[in-house]
């Protein structure tokens, strides 16, 4: 395989990757020794890279493939998405998009690296040692039912909009925006709608949701960010604000809704506040939230609420952790960064019906929005409780003699709490009761020193560690055995496939 699309003017050096990097780069050096983080490659090929960022003060270097020269055996004849096709992009002239890195290789392949790379974050920041690295035989698993080319599982996504109305994508690490006319990864009903066709001029972002996997009769969702600059489309002074906001709608109601009504009629399409601003969301077609099930349990997800992005995630990853946490009847669990309540759910149905029972859930949630999906979705379950605010805080106050809080915001969101309404004497409502079990799903950020304190200092019998970034994760157990924790299981999954995204999960006992 040998590919050429140089242009002269660009910096380019031949290269020969020796090994990978969190964060969807090969590791390279050029022979002044100057370590350059190469997109696109395989470890042991040889590589001509266009350098995209190459300042002679900098501690690396970091460039995009343009030419194979000896390519790996695990290397893809066709990438399934062009826009994303370093080769393909460098021949147009530009830089390739992200949100499909690892599409040039393999699913197989993708999964032997992301393995790697979970191992080597594991043996590095975590301080696991080599047996214990081999005991635990961490593995990137595919999900049952997985396309064979990692395609169409995306029920989430989004993308930018240019000044002329075009939807685009970034290149990595670039503000350059290359319109697009579709995006493989997400699921059919997505696809479907086209919006490439549609002028959505006015908008800065947009982001769609397909519920249940869109496998089901519900209709997708659109949710638009307004753009904040005055001269794009909207006006940032509340004096005009309305007014633009009102052209904004009145334009979408003719353009976009009537190509809707052709591509996926019932399509919900819902208005938020300008770039960069909070506010209300406005429902200009359909309704402002979606219903997702996994078998006989229900989550109502707002627009802009959080929900797993992968088609088969909820109910995969829901058999999992009930797997892993062994909630019982009577007990007292604890579901930390809770979202909409996936966990709440079936922890809540595992520890005892509502009114019947001594067992009891509180999750935790920063997010306003989705905190405020789970009391709806929860408000009726006298044993389930949501809190809403940074778990930090939310522990310190909640156990006020037993966790220490910094006094800082956590990265569990924010202060303010939003609550279900136990029954006075309820198990939820015993403040000086702890959890027997505690599931947490925090952010990449991870939950950090100070809530793996907090937990530790609980002290339940068991903690599962949902994790969607392997670096903060890694770190995070560190602190768990410095404690004193052990690591029972570990499991990871490929819930990003065409990306070096994983998602892990993980037992931790005493």
């Amino acid at each position: 395989m040998n590919h050429s699309h140089d242009r002269p003017e660009e910096s380019k050096v031949v290269l020969q990757p020796h090994d990978w990097a969190h964060g969807g780069h090969t590791v390279a050096r050029t022979p002044e020794g100057r370590v350059v983080f190469v997109r696109h490659a395989d470890v042991g090929e040889t590589v001509r890279v266009r350098l995209t960022e190459s300042d002679e003060n900098a501690k690396l270097w970091r460039g995009d493939v343009v030419e194979v020269l000896e390519a790996s055996p695990d290397r893809r004849d066709r990438h399934p998405w062009e826009p994303a096709d370093a080769l393909r992009a460098a021949a147009l002239g530009r830089r390739p998009v992200g949100g499909a890195e690892f599409g040039h290789l393999g699913l197989e392949r993708q999964r032997e690296i992301k393995t790697g790379v979970l191992r080597d974050l594991l043996g590095g920041i975590g301080k696991f040692g080599p047996q214990e690295l081999d005991q635990l035989a961490p593995r990137v698993e595919a999900l049952p039912g997985e396309d064979p080319d990692g395609l169409g599982w995306r029920t989430r996504a989004h993308f930018a909009v240019d000044d002329d109305g075009a939807v685009g994508m970034h290149p990595h690490r670039s503000e350059d925006l290359v319109p697009v006319e579709g995006f493989p990864l997400m699921v059919p009903v997505l696809e479907r709608l086209e919006l490439h066709r549609v002028n959505l001029t006015g908008v800065a972002r947009v982001d769609l949701a397909a519920p249940d996997g869109g496998r089901t009769q519900q209709p997708p969702q659109l949710i638009l960010t307004p753009r904040s600059d005055s001269a794009r489309g909207t006006v940032t002074s509340s004096a005009h604000g309305a007014e633009a906001r009102d052209a904004l709608i009145a334009r979408l109601e003719r353009d976009l809704l009537p190509h809707l009504d052709r591509v996926g009629p019932g399509t919900s399409v819902v208005l938020g506040p300008p770039e960069g601003r909070a506010g209300e969301h406005t429902v200009v077609a359909g309704q402002g939230h979606v219903v997702e099930h996994v078998d006989h349990h229900a989550w109502r997800v707002s627009a802009g609420g959080f929900w797993q992005i992968h088609r088969l995630a909820p109910g995969h990853l829901l058999e999992a952790v009930l797997r892993a946490a062994q909630p019982r009847e009577g007990q007292f669990a604890l579901d930390l960064y809770s979202g909409a309540g996936l966990f709440t759910a079936a922890l809540a149905e595992a520890v005892g019906a509502r009114g019947t029972t001594t067992g009891a859930v509180v999750g935790v949630e920063g997010s306003p929005v989705t905190s405020a999906d789970a009391v709806l979705t929860f408000g009726d379950d006298d044993h389930v409780e949501v809190v809403r605010g940074g778990v930090e805080q939310v522990l310190a106050r909640r156990w006020p003699g037993t966790v220490r809080s910094r006094g800082r915001r956590g990265s569990g969101g924010r202060h303010g709490r939003a609550r279900t309404r136990p029954a006075a004497g309820s198990a939820v409502a015993d403040g000086s009761r702890r959890p027997d079990v505690v599931v947490l799903d925090p952010p990449r950020v991870g939950a950090g020193k100070a809530v793996v304190d907090a937990i530790h200092a609980l002290g339940p019998e068991r903690v599962v560690y949902v994790s969607c970034d392997p670096a903060t994760l890694a770190r995070d157990l560190a602190r768990f055995r410095h404690h004193g924790w052990a690591v029972e299981s570990m499991r990871a999954f490929d819930l990003y496939p065409n990306t070096h995204h994983l998602e892990s999960l993980v037992t931790l006992t005493r």
